[in-house]
């Protein structure tokens, strides 16, 4: 049994709570052969960045150090990608990535709590106590033929608000736990053998660790790589993904996007980001395997950047941003952006890219025409009173 296992095991045993804990995912059996990740990056990402309006005017004068106006990875005459984001320019090339520019939730104030409740609650104010996904689940064809707890795993710290609400939902994540030997593991083991409920919770764990593979070893301890965590965790998710009684729907959630001061352009902090967003788009690919050409894939976080540089060589809270939908399912090859500009008269609040697309539009064309969901549910439950973020259609290549 190795260190996963055993981490996994005293975890579903003995209710610890997680200690430094890990990019998580929160599953969804969803009982359909589409499959959807949501990968929600926490902190901020800094659309101008790693999708840089290089055709505006005004893009260099107003980037100043942080511009990056002559991309390698050029998309059009107006967009190009963060030279970290290799493999999703070659998916971008492959028609399976499509971008989708000054784009944003409702929300308009700058505190990422409120900002991330509202992206993942779906409505037009934070008050919501369960998320969009949620809502969402009931509504799924077929759901009757397989529940959406599936998969009887509970080892993540919280299922993120996106995925609270009424329908049961699992959970699994690696923890930094101490390692236990294999005599207390049968301990417990023995303390549980005669307990329905702490035993299965056992072989839930033992069997995602076989799904999950040799793919996490040595996550635990050490110092924190960003970024190798998320392409770990990203390859985790592939595999329950690509197993044919696995869920079908995935959260993955990441932070450190929150880059206020030494940001760097083509290298430096926020390119050390992008390039493990990058390979952990990647490595789900990889481990989806024939399951991709079913999948679709979509990036968001709560709000964009300043445009400025602030004092300290980084970027501010803003508004606007970019979102990224990837995937064999998704008709890609596009940018999608109702382009505002970056002249002072034209920022919001004269400091930020305008938003001209609501991210729900985004979320309801996915939900639509990838997991086959009736646009009524959509506007009446699971998106309340969002009628007027219509549902962006084309955002799928259509079923053959």
């Amino acid at each position: 049994m190795n260190a996963i296992t055993r981490r996994l095991l005293l975890q579903s045993a003995g209710g610890c709570a997680l200690g430094a804990v890990l990019p998580r995912i929160a599953f969804a059996d969803a009982a359909t052969d589409s499959r959807f990740v949501l990968v929600i990056l926490r902190g901020a990402l800094d659309g101008l960045a790693a999708v840089p309006p290089y055709g505006d005017g005004n893009y260099a004068r107003q980037r100043g150090e942080l511009g990056i106006t002559a991309p390698e990875r050029k998309l059009d005459g107006m967009f190009g990608l963060h030279p970290a984001l290799e493999h999703s320019h070659a998916r971008y090339k492959a028609g399976e990535l499509l971008v989708l520019h000054a784009a944003a939730t409702p929300y308009r104030e700058r505190s990422h709590f409120d900002g991330q409740d509202l992206l993942e609650a779906g409505t037009g104010a934070v008050s919501s106590r369960d998320g969009w996904l949620n809502r969402a689940l009931p509504a799924l064809p077929h759901t009757q033929e397989r529940t959406t707890e599936q998969l009887a795993m509970a080892l993540a710290q919280n299922v993120p608000l996106v995925l609270r609400g009424d329908a049961r939902v699992n959970s699994w994540a690696p923890s930094r736990m101490p390692e236990a030997d294999s005599d207390t593991l049968q301990r417990i083991a023995d303390l549980y053998s005669e307990d329905d409920y702490f035993a299965s919770r056992l072989q839930a764990a033992l069997a995602a660790d076989e799904v999950a593979g040799s793919g996490m070893d040595g996550m635990a301890g050490g110092r924190r790589d960003p970024g190798r965590e998320v392409g770990a965790v990203a390859s985790a998710a592939g595999k329950f993904l690509a197993a044919a009684d696995g869920p079908r729907i995935a959260v993955i959630e990441t932070g450190g996007w929150d880059t206020h001061a030494n940001q760097g352009a083509e290298q430096g902090q926020l390119a050390n980001r992008v390039r493990g967003l990058d390979q952990g788009l990647e490595n789900l690919r990889t481990a989806l395997g024939p399951a991709w050409r079913d999948t679709a894939v979509l990036v968001v976080t709560e709000f964009g950047r300043t445009v400025a540089v602030n004092g300290t060589r980084g970027t501010d809270h803003g508004t606007a941003t970019c979102a990224f939908l990837a995937g064999g399912a998704v008709a890609g090859g596009r940018v999608i952006a109702d382009w505002p500009g970056l002249s002072v008269g034209a920022l919001h609040q004269g400091r930020d890219l305008r938003s001209t697309l609501d991210l729900r539009s985004v979320m309801k064309g996915v939900l639509a025409e990838h997991l086959g969901i009736a646009e009524s549910v959509l506007e009446e439950r699971v998106f309340p009173e969002s009628r007027y973020a219509r549902v962006l259609d084309g955002l799928v290549k259509a079923r053959t």
